[in-house]
């Protein structure tokens, strides 16, 4: 280790998963960090299921958690469920499926409360020669060697850092929710709920696998399924309809679940029930507060640069196909406690991370891109239409989805 970097302060921006993954993966080498988070409340309990990677278990070592399936909850294969409810198709491939919760609880548990301020919004930060300033909206502002935004798509440090980097509508979006095992018929929990299942209505995709419950509880009876549906809706009228609240108000990226309005909910499950296998259609109706999410893609042109470093989708955002954002995540803030650990200078440690990371993430990007093509095929051409084909047969989306072997073949 470089005793150099012992009383360097790292200010992170953003405390979900990419600032605590770069948070605990710096304090282990010495670093004085702390994790400045805009929302006032504590965020356990956000988000929807999460697919684990053997990267993903690497990157919770590294930052001094050890984790194996308690993790989440083990699924042995793959499943693509026909109109009429039978198995069209099956793969073999063990993988455990986690939740939001569960590894923010991982993540949180082992990040010193003391360090972890929330209620901080950022405003802006001032690099100069010795050092960067972040200034935030309540509060001292906070001097640093380094600045890591780790604050999501909607980064307000990659605003100033990048302010021509903006997401890109992908043309469609995805119903999510979950539903409690025990709510279940028996046949969806038989025939459903111990895989990582799918179905392919025309131009469409659920999928759907099993997570920890109540309290992260993984005890048989006591779980949740998890589903993504993605399902087409162009930008100029459908996704506006979509994104209108129960106040009239058209919302611009992104819509509250609660203020999404019923008589749009009832659509959905309506189209379930016309498109979907009996037991993704029984799953989407038995989901109490579904919600929106659409899809965009985002790239930047470096990661780093000075003082300034982005992580996770403050930096790279890559459509769910690939499973990777939480991952990616963790990758990113390893790669970047690594680089600092080899150089004893922020500035040049900062562009081997920069170097290291920026192609990686554009192969998640571009590959999540490819699986995703087929599902917006109202904005590709006849030759793109056939290219997109390739990513959607049965065997393809059991291949390919939410897994990393595309990243392994790179490498190898």
């Amino acid at each position: 280790m470089n005793n150099t970097v012992k009383r360097r302060h790292a200010a992170i921006v953003g405390g979900s998963m990419g600032g605590l993954f770069a948070g605990l993966h710096l304090l282990r080498r010495g670093w004085d960090v702390s994790i400045q988070e805009r929302v006032p409340v504590p965020l356990a309990g956000r988000g929807a299921g999460i697919v684990t990677h053997a990267e993903l278990f690497e990157a919770l070592h590294g930052a001094g958690i050890p984790a194996g399936e308690d993790v989440g909850v083990p699924t042995p294969g793959r499943v693509v469920l026909a109109r009429d409810g039978s198995v069209s198709a099956h793969r073999d491939l063990p993988q455990i499926l986690t939740s939001w919760g569960r590894m923010y609880e991982l993540l949180g548990n082992a990040f010193p409360e003391d360090r972890y301020h929330r209620g901080r919004n950022f405003l802006r930060y001032e690099e100069d020669a010795d050092g960067l300033t972040a200034h935030f909206e309540t509060g001292d502002p906070v001097r640093c060697d380094l600045l890591i935004g780790a604050d999501g798509f909607r980064s307000a440090v990659r605003a100033q850092f990048d302010p021509g980097a903006q997401p890109l509508y992908a043309g469609y979006i995805a119903w999510r929710g979950m539903v409690e095992e025990a709510a279940l018929s028996d046949r969806a929990r038989d025939e459903m709920f111990p895989y990582f299942a799918f179905c392919l209505p025309e131009g469409e995709q659920m999928l759907g696998y099993p997570v920890a419950g109540e309290g992260n509880d993984v005890r048989p009876g006591h779980r949740r399924y998890n589903f993504v549906w993605y399902r087409p809706a162009d930008a100029v009228t459908e996704l506006p309809r979509l994104l209108t609240d129960r106040a009239g108000v058209v919302n611009e990226m992104s819509i509250a679940p609660n203020m999404i309005r019923d008589e749009v909910i009832a659509e959905m499950r309506a189209a379930a029930q016309r498109l979907l296998s009996p037991q993704f259609a029984e799953l989407v109706a038995k989901t109490a507060q579904p919600f929106i999410q659409p899809i965009y893609d985002l790239t930047v042109d470096r990661m780093a640069k000075g003082r300034v470093a982005l992580v996770g989708d403050a930096a790279f955002v890559g459509r769910p196909h690939c499973g990777m954002g939480v991952t990616k995540a963790a990758q990113d803030a390893a790669a970047l406690a690594a680089a600092l650990d080899e150089a004893d200078q922020v500035p040049a440690a900062l562009e081997r991370f920069n170097t290291r990371r920026c192609e990686v993430n554009r192969q998640v990007v571009d590959h999540a891109r490819a699986l995703g093509a087929y599902m917006q095929a109202q904005l590709l051409s006849a030759e793109e239409r056939r290219n997109a084909e390739r990513h959607r047969s049965a065997e393809a989306v059991m291949r390919e989805t939410a897994t990393a072997d595309f990243l392994r073949a790179t490498a190898a």
